[in-house]
């Protein structure tokens, strides 16, 4: 059976007064389950604050706009949260179970965009998302006297630790609100700009590509990813390319537009097309 390449662009999950989120579903793009690949994009309003979750798969996020943006973390393993700071280029890797929220502490929008590998996700092709605290908390889903026992709370706190927060997914912070600061030093070591970095390859008047694995970037080992960025200027042609290494490629169009073409094993095309920002398609294993 033939797979359905056709780009596809993100479909609401949830919209509020501090942001949204979209998402490419493995219904509306089966292409994603059969590869084990997923996507979604994060949309913060200035002051919008997405509450702490964790998901079920290994992902990185791209910084499309923004330069204010603020995540905290506490990564698996480890019983310390880092606070890091983002800005637009910068890409941070976020491995399964994870504990992040994120704010935008800019007056402009903070646009994330995640990619990533679904292969032990509760549903293939997509990224499933839980909440600590707020109206679907699972912390929240528990008694009070375990809650109590086990945080070391009494019943006051217990309360105000799940009931304070009736906000969904994404809420609107009062700029009365206090945050952490950005750790810049760690910020360093677990965000990498691709915007800015020297590219491997570069033509003049046509474009670049940068290709970052774990050598430039240690950190994103951690979520067994690489991550390539390709800038074409008006009128330019990237090559035909094949990977030595049989991988999928999801490649998301994060400005401009343009047309691409995927050919198949039998020499004939399996995709030839426009694309244009927004746009997300897969490339599976064995097509150029």
């Amino acid at each position: 059976m033939e797979l359905d390449l056709t780009p596809k662009t993100a479909q609401p999950m949830f919209e509020g007064d501090g942001g949204s989120y979209y998402t490419w579903s493995s219904s509306q793009m089966p292409i994603l389950a059969k590869t084990n690949v997923g996507a979604g994009r994060l949309v913060l309003q200035p002051r919008g604050f997405a509450l702490p979750h964790y998901a079920d798969s290994s992902k990185v996020g791209y910084v499309i706009e923004g330069t204010e943006g603020i995540v905290g973390m506490v990564l698996p393993n480890t019983g310390e949260e880092v606070v890091l700071k983002l800005k637009k280029g910068d890409v941070i890797p976020v491995p399964v179970g994870a504990v992040s929220w994120w704010f935008n502490d800019g007056d402009s929008d903070l646009i994330v965009a995640f990619l990533g590998e679904t292969s032990k996700a509760l549903t293939p092709g997509q990224f499933t998302y839980f909440f600590l605290t707020g109206a679907q908390g699972v912390i929240g889903g528990f008694s009070t006297e375990l809650t109590s026992k086990v945080y070391g709370l009494d019943k006051d706190e217990v309360n105000k630790l799940t009931k304070s927060q009736t906000g969904v997914l994404i809420i609107k912070l009062d700029k009365s609100q206090p945050m952490p600061k950005p750790q810049m030093d760690i910020t360093k070591k677990l965000v990498y700009n691709i915007d800015a970095a020297r590219a491997q390859n570069v033509v003049e008047n046509a474009g670049l590509v940068k290709t970052l694995t774990e050598k430039d970037f240690p950190f994103i080992g951690d979520v067994g990813l690489s991550v390539i960025r390709v800038k074409l200027e008006p009128g330019a042609i990237k090559a035909p390319s094949y990977p030595t290494n049989t991988v999928v490629q999801l490649i998301y169009i994060a400005r401009g537009s343009g047309k691409i073409e995927i050919v198949g094993l039998n020499g004939k095309r399996a995709l030839d097309t426009q694309v244009k920002t927004g746009d997300l398609l897969v490339v599976p294993q064995f097509l150029w």
